[in-house]
């Protein structure tokens, strides 16, 4: 007997999330050397970096998808030690030459399938929760969960809405998707969604968080959550 049509619906999402976080891996191993172009580019991306002074950061802080370390080094500045994770290993080399500090360690891990060896006074990422396939979210922040300390908070930048109009949608995919190009012409579908933070405040809830989600200028939000 085959499969119900609810339960081959959702081994297909599942396996076209796989598909398109492989590929998004592949992108921004690619992009690493592009990567900080946006930042040179977009003033209100630069405009943003500020932002980090009046988060609460403290103690140890973990960074998942940490990138070219754009804000690693932010983060060291207020931090007893950062540990910084990526898949991306030539981001990784970007921001360890980046980063000079005696208390930042990088670790080059699937954010996915990775889980934290301790637990952290702070948990960070920027720009990566838009990257995670909706199926895939409880699961992550389960892994986010095991990774803080009783007291612990979780801070988050991200896209808005408004960001979506910039993007190279993908219409009808499995996964909300975006088309992302390279100077050399090469095409990556990667994950992108665009959360609306009253709904995101809403999903954190029932998944045992209390969050607090604000715009920032016109495209951006920045949140934070705890147990």
């Amino acid at each position: 007997m085959g499969k119900s049509p609810d339960t081959a619906t959702v081994a297909r999402m599942g396996n076209d999330a796989d598909a398109v976080v492989q590929e998004q891996i592949t992108y921004y191993r690619a992009r690493a050397a592009e990567y900080d172009r946006v930042y040179a580019e977009r003033e209100d991306l630069r405009q943003l970096l500020p932002l980090i002074d009046t988060l609460p950061v403290t103690g140890d802080v973990l960074e998942l998808a940490c990138g070219t370390g754009q804000w690693t080094s932010l983060l060291a500045a207020r931090a007893r030690s950062v540990t910084a994770v990526d898949a991306a290993p030539e981001a990784l080399a970007i921001a360890q030459d980046r980063v000079k500090s005696t208390t930042v360690r990088f670790t080059c891990a699937d954010v996915f399938t990775w889980r934290p060896p301790r637990r952290y006074d702070t948990v960070f990422f920027a720009f990566w929760l838009s990257h995670v396939p909706p199926e895939r979210l409880p699961a992550f922040w389960n892994t986010v969960a095991d990774a803080l300390t009783p007291t612990g908070k979780v801070i988050f930048i991200d896209n808005g809405p408004e960001e979506a109009a910039s993007e190279d949608l993908l219409i009808g995919q499995p996964v909300p998707s975006v088309r992302r190009r390279l100077d050399n012409g090469s095409e990556y579908r990667i994950v992108k969604v665009f959360p609306d933070p009253d709904q995101l405040v809403r999903d954190l809830s029932a998944w045992g968080w209390s969050a607090q989600v604000r715009p920032v200028g016109t495209r951006f939000l920045a949140g934070t959550a705890a147990r």
